[in-house]
């Protein structure tokens, strides 16, 4: 995966946007103001993933590629490799869960202005 594929793949989510917090090498993506995905925009060596903690132990366990987030909590972080160790549906996939866990966590009223889960 390349860093543009990854960055149409989270601008084309409902209501996500894309900024620069931590500085001007730190690619953020949010929806509605939160976080669900950052990479650095130099090596794009990775990006970290929000996840279900127990999913995350277990995605751990199974994959060299993908470790617990780096400078993030690392209960509910993942680092996912982007060199090709780890499968590039595996990390849409995992892109998707972590949109998913944000938007879930919004209140009700903004979830619905975000649209049907289904098609998100």
């Amino acid at each position: 995966m390349n860093i543009e594929i990854f960055r149409e793949l989270c601008l084309e989510k409902p209501g996500t946007t894309e900024e620069t917090p931590f500085g001007p090498d730190t690619l953020v993506f949010k929806v509605k103001g939160k976080m669900f995905a950052l990479t650095d925009l130099n090596s794009f060596a990775m990006v970290n993933l929000k996840c279900d903690p127990e999913r995350a132990i277990e995605l751990r366990e199974h994959h060299e590629g993908i470790t617990p987030g780096w400078h993030m909590s690392k209960v509910h972080w993942n680092s996912v490799a982007t060199d090709g160790s780890v499968k590039d549906a595996l990390i849409r996939e995992l892109l998707d869960h972590s949109y998913a866990l944000v938007v879930a966590s919004l209140p009700k009223k903004v979830q619905a202005e975000l649209g049907d889960p289904d098609h998100r």
